[in-house]
């Protein structure tokens, strides 16, 4: 793997990164790969909604999600 050395960084510039990186709970490094590949468009593609869905755990009845019936109301136009 290629090495990347930036200079002359302003101190402000270093913490801020140092700050991010540990509220994502990341190493600094891992988190300047990651902002250079969100940069450069390479960030990791979301997972397709079908996906996403089919991982769901199966839990509860149908009809825990079944809409209670509700009388109309009136509209005033």
């Amino acid at each position: 793997m290629a090495q990347l050395i930036v200079r002359n960084l302003e101190p402000e510039v270093v913490d801020a990164l140092k700050q991010r990186a540990a509220r994502r709970g990341r190493s600094t490094e891992a988190e300047h790969r990651e902002i250079l590949r969100e940069a450069l468009g390479r960030a990791r593609r979301p997972r397709p909604l079908k996906a996403l869905l089919r991982d769901m755990p199966s839990v509860g009845r149908d009809s825990d999600f079944r809409r209670r019936s509700q009388k109309a109301r009136r509209l005033a136009l």
